[in-house]
């Protein structure tokens, strides 16, 4: 078995595919962390697959040369009618969590309101939503409630909704998982409050995939909604339990009385790479007991699902082997694929600076190098400097530097690096990066490799584009320390290469 096949998860799914049935599949919400798991697996299945984006990008004709694409926002019907032409089946995974609570569930209602109208006239004819479990019944938080909102919401409509309920999603690159991992990782005394000894029933990425191509495959499952979960039922203590175990780490847990969710959700943004709104939204959630209710889809799909450890020790194993195919970083901040990128500027950028040597390395090993900086291996130089820029950014409700990256050793357009994200890419020639750190202006940052005689010249430049007066001054504030920081950096990338 390849190493392709060997990252599917489908290839025990106790279903056959139906790709002359179906017909084209739309996925909304491709370039998030189950959408882009999604997409290769039913590929891989034989169907025919369209994705939904908001902006087109070279690299998702990279990453799936067959699939088509769709450029689309789920507030505008008329677009959302040209992607959905021709479609057999659509998956609804938006979702509008970035957004933060205050208008979170307005815009998700409206996308759905909208999508539902598009697919009726479309002649659409399956919906299949990815919803939150938890009990109708209760007091639900607005990430809850909003989810149960959408899904009664496109299930109103006459095209048959399929709905699968699921509650913590452990996985590489799952928001859920990379923040207990960290709460593990950097805090020797846990603060539990009561909200931790709550039920909850977390399952793998991979059945969530799983269930999500299963459903497709078997037509009893339209117009129906189903609960999924792992094998175990276990407080979000008990989890944080379990991953101290597996990486080695003797924690004391504290009971902590219940601060308020800002508190801790603004406390665990500092700790953690997952910013405060991501956090918000699923702590909120935590307040409310997240158990399938019935499991008929067992019934339906009679595969055993993974436990909460085995999940998240193939987390880890992903990490390790630094095989991480999507993160919850891909979709944050929100609308990042809707950024002015550098080129599409009306003038250039007002301030500029640039340094750069000669150096006899190849092109090459000198874009190798260039392309490992920041996450866990720093920025090779001043890396206090970048982590105190990176603090005070998280401080503010930025991203910080704590982001990482998706994979140490590659990236692809559109991965984030710290507080960057990659912007331009070409293998050998370049590496531009747009800020999405908080900026009294737009800055980027480019690595640029340029072939001299028999050397090469390796330059780095930074861009900036003010806003007003702050911006100037901000400029002016950091000029002085871009020399030691850039001189250094591009030293250390030439060592390095």
């Amino acid at each position: 078995m390849n190493q392709a096949s060997c990252d599917l998860f489908c290839h025990d799914l106790p279903s056959l595919p139906q790709p002359k049935k179906v017909g084209t599949v739309l996925i909304t919400g491709a370039t998030g962390y189950i959408g882009g798991r999604l997409v290769p697996e039913l590929m891989a299945r034989g169907y025919r697959v369209r994705i939904m984006v908001r902006r087109y990008s070279p690299v998702h004709r990279e990453r799936w040369p067959d699939a088509e694409i769709a450029i689309a926002d789920a507030l505008d019907v008329n677009a959302l009618k040209t992607a959905l032409d021709g479609i057999h089946t659509a998956y609804y995974l938006i979702h509008s969590l970035l957004l933060g609570p205050k208008r979170l569930e307005s815009a998700e209602i409206q996308a759905a309101l909208n999508f539902r109208h598009a697919s009726e006239q479309m002649r659409v004819r399956r919906i299949i939503y990815l919803g939150a479990l938890g009990d109708r019944q209760a007091s639900l938080s607005v990430h809850l409630r909003s989810r149960m909102k959408v899904a009664r919401s496109l299930a109103q409509g006459p095209t048959p909704t399929t709905i699968l309920r699921a509650a913590v999603i452990i996985g590489s690159g799952s928001a859920s998982y990379e923040i207990i991992k960290h709460m593990v990782n950097n805090m020797p005394v846990l603060f539990l409050p009561p909200w931790a000894r709550t039920l909850c029933q977390p399952i793998g990425i991979r059945d969530v995939i799983k269930y999500l191509v299963g459903v497709l495959e078997k037509p009893e499952t339209t117009g129906q909604s189903y609960d999924i979960g792992g094998m175990d039922i276990l407080t979000y203590e008990k989890m944080l339990k379990i991953l101290a175990r597996l990486l080695g780490k003797k924690r004391l847990y504290v009971s902590f009385p219940d601060l308020g969710v800002k508190f801790y959700a603004y406390f665990l943004s500092l700790l953690t790479p997952v910013p405060a709104p991501i956090i918000f939204s699923l702590i909120e959630g935590c307040k409310n007991e997240v158990v399938c209710r019935n499991n008929d889809i067992k019934r339906i799909l009679p595969f055993q699902p993974i436990s909460c450890k085995e999940a998240i020790v193939r987390a880890m194993t992903r990490e390790e082997q630094d095989n991480v195919h999507t993160r919850w970083s891909d979709a944050y901040p929100p609308a990042h694929e809707l950024a002015i990128k550098l080129h599409e500027l009306a003038e250039p950028p007002r301030y500029t600076t640039i340094y750069s040597m000669v150096t006899p390395k190849s092109a090459e090993s000198l874009f190798e190098s260039f392309s490992r900086i920041g996450g866990k291996k720093g920025w090779f130089h001043t890396n206090w400097m970048w982590r105190m820029r990176g603090m005070v950014d998280r401080m503010l409700l930025g991203v910080g530097t704590s982001r990482g990256r998706r994979s140490s050793s590659s990236l692809r357009i559109n991965d984030v690096i710290d507080f960057w994200r990659v912007e331009d890419l070409q293998y050998g020639k370049m590496l531009l990066l747009r800020a999405e750190m908080k900026l009294p202006g737009r800055a980027w940052l480019e690595f640029t490799i340029e072939h001299i005689n028999d050397k090469n010249r390796l330059s780095v430049k930074a861009y900036y584009q003010e806003k007003g007066f702050l911006g100037k001054l901000y400029w002016y504030i950091f000029l002085p320390f871009h020399h030691v920081i850039f001189i250094n950096l591009i030293k250390q990338i030439e060592k390095r290469s």
